[in-house]
């Protein structure tokens, strides 16, 4: 059985918000897990920004990313540097290719990425190229990809709605998932915002109220070979 696990993030923070519970529950088990960031986060929004100002922020946001996924114990993080909220002005084969040599260097057998239609572009196109990157081929590793959502972009593209199919219990590790968003300063919303420690321990309470648990991240299934 292959118990490597890829997540596949469009930015910094990604990662965490959409399924570090699970993956924290996972390593815990036995499994291995591997981080892959394909944009270079919030840094990129401003074009007016000095140079060395957003030098410095994306040493601050470089610095976070790898305190957040330590507290988790990834085994290895992936940083790439597409721009933010702009993966539509990037050729879609040149995301295709950055999954696709992560991937054939670890070989996972799970990939947790984004959802297909959220809100947010760049989050879209992760999505688009994971499915590309992953065809199943008679060779290819990955037999599970799930969908996860993140809050401020899977719930705030309406009237479509996140139907998840796949509930992981994340009673024991939700401590650990909060721990790790608290490492993202330089992210981090104040609630009622949904990015907000607050906000991410209400939905995974709300998840949880769905099927019975205390604290849940919940997925929607992409495709499933046993």
């Amino acid at each position: 059985m292959n118990k490597k696990i890829l997540i596949v993030a469009a930015h910094p923070d990604d990662e965490v918000l959409g399924c570090f519970g699970t993956v924290a529950r996972l390593i815990k088990e036995g499994y291995e897990a591997y981080t892959l960031i394909l944009g270079e986060g919030k840094t990129s929004r401003d074009e007016k920004r000095v140079v060395e100002n957003k030098k410095d922020e994306l040493e601050i946001l470089n610095s976070e990313i790898q305190k957040a996924n330590d507290i988790i114990k990834i085994k290895k993080i992936f940083v790439y540097d597409f721009p933010d909220n702009r993966f539509d002005s990037v050729d879609l084969l040149d995301i295709v290719k950055v999954i696709s040599k992560v991937k054939d260097e670890i070989k996972p057998g799970i990939i947790f990425t984004h959802y297909e239609k959220d809100l947010n572009i760049d989050h879209k196109i992760t999505y688009q190229a994971v499915i590309t990157a992953t065809r199943p081929m008679e060779n290819e590793s990955v037999k599970e990809i799930y969908s996860f959502e993140i809050l401020s972009s899977t719930e705030w593209q309406y009237p479509i709605s996140f139907s998840p199919d796949v509930f992981f219990n994340i009673s024991d590790t939700l401590d650990l998932k909060l721990k790790a968003m608290s490492e993202y300063k330089s992210e981090l919303c104040a609630y009622p915002h949904p990015r907000s420690l607050e906000g991410i321990k209400l939905n995974a309470q709300y998840q949880g109220m769905r099927i019975g648990k205390e604290y849940v991240e919940a997925f929607k299934t992409i495709r499933v070979i046993k």
